[in-house]
């Protein structure tokens, strides 16, 4: 029995808007305190944001990173998933393949960024790698894990009812390990976004990234750095929860275990 009571629905409105209130106002007072005349208050961002919005600038540059987060992180999963599957249900060919995995995970998608560069150019190519790269291995290994850790009595179960292999991996193991891999998806999807941003720095010219590195350079326009940095964490918290409900669907939470 869950120890904690589940939070009320009027608390799950109010405590986020009030905290994000309270985040509001003492960044609003810092900036007055210090009289600082380079950190932007927050009415500064608001008018940066209607800014780029009447320049017709924000919905592009969101758009352009929203598709190559799509591009690369869909590429990852499209590989990823049944790679992982293989590797999971497979245990010899995870052996095999496993210390090449294990090298190259721990390498950070940005030391790639001079590596893309040169083989694909600076442009869209480049940015989508860097962000396949750093969702392919989170999803992987996810796979892996979920498969290896289906209980051996769902398989002697499917097994008992006839099913061959392949059906066996589609319709039991697979369904089993999937709270696990949406899991490895979200964590992999949270750093394609991160990704992104620090790819369009210094690969391509739209894009949230190129709009926190554009608005430095020109001008020093620290009201819109501090805007897209804003854009770029809403952004993350909306694919994040999107994630989060997947794991509500009752054809999901069936493979959620209870541990205590």
């Amino acid at each position: 029995m869950n120890s904690l009571a589940e939070p009320k629905k009027w608390e799950r409105f109010f405590w986020p808007v009030l905290a994000s209130a309270l985040f509001l106002a003492l960044w609003h007072y810092s900036v007055v305190w210090t009289a600082t005349r380079i950190f932007p208050s927050p009415h500064d961002v608001e008018k940066g944001i209607a800014e780029l919005i009447h320049k017709k600038v924000l919905w592009r540059d969101i758009i352009d990173s929203l598709r190559r987060v799509a591009i690369g992180f869909g590429a990852a999963a499209a590989i990823g998933i049944p790679l992982g599957l293989t590797l999971g249900w497979y245990p010899a060919a995870n052996q095999v393949v496993n210390p090449v995995l294990q090298i190259l995970r721990p390498i950070s998608p940005i030391a790639w960024i001079p590596v893309a560069i040169i083989l694909l150019g600076v442009g869209d190519h480049a940015a989508t790698s860097l962000i396949f790269l750093g969702a392919f291995f989170p999803i992987v290994v996810a796979c892996v894990d979920g498969v290896s850790n289906v209980p051996s009595v769902f398989r002697l179960a499917g097994r008992n009812f006839g099913l061959g292999p392949t059906r066996l991996l589609t319709q039991v193991v697979f369904p089993a390990a999937l709270p696990k891999i949406i899991v490895g998806l979200r964590i992999a999807l949270g750093i394609a976004w991160l990704v992104v941003v620090a790819a369009e720095m210094v690969a391509v010219d739209s894009g949230l990234g190129y709009l926190v590195i554009d608005s430095r350079n020109a001008g020093k326009r620290y009201d819109l750095v501090v805007a897209a940095m804003l854009i770029i964490g809403l952004i993350g918290l909306v694919l994040d929860t999107a994630f989060r409900r997947l794991e509500t669907i009752k054809s999901v939470r069936w493979g959620f275990r209870d541990e205590s």
